[in-house]
């Protein structure tokens, strides 16, 4: 595979993980740190069947990952570089939707 191949496939995963408001909720709710999916679901307002659902579909993007703990699991964004990639988005996003350049 190519490195443009490869930069295609992170672009084309990120785009799915992204593609749906709740999966962008919870890579927001978790730029502070590691969470279980139930802080999580409460946080997000939902039930933690759909917190799980989206979850492994984050997983399976490559973007987060899990942590067996005994019984429990703890999901944290993959590496700090998605966290800064997340954050640098949405700070383009609202630059550009209040109706100014990015600099």
């Amino acid at each position: 595979m190519t490195e443009t191949e490869t930069h295609l496939d992170a672009l084309v995963r990120l785009g799915k993980a992204l593609s749906d408001r709740t999966r962008c909720r919870l890579l927001l709710a978790l730029l502070p740190g590691p969470a279980y999916p139930a802080e999580l679901a409460e946080t997000l307002g939902t039930t933690r069947q759909n917190v799980s659902n989206h979850l492994l579909c984050l997983r399976e993007c490559g973007i987060v990952t899990v942590t067996h703990e005994g019984r429990r699991a703890r999901y944290a964004l993959r590496d700090e570089r998605i966290q800064h990639a997340i954050t640098d988005i949405a700070g383009l996003t609202l630059t550009v939707s209040h109706g100014h350049e990015p600099s």
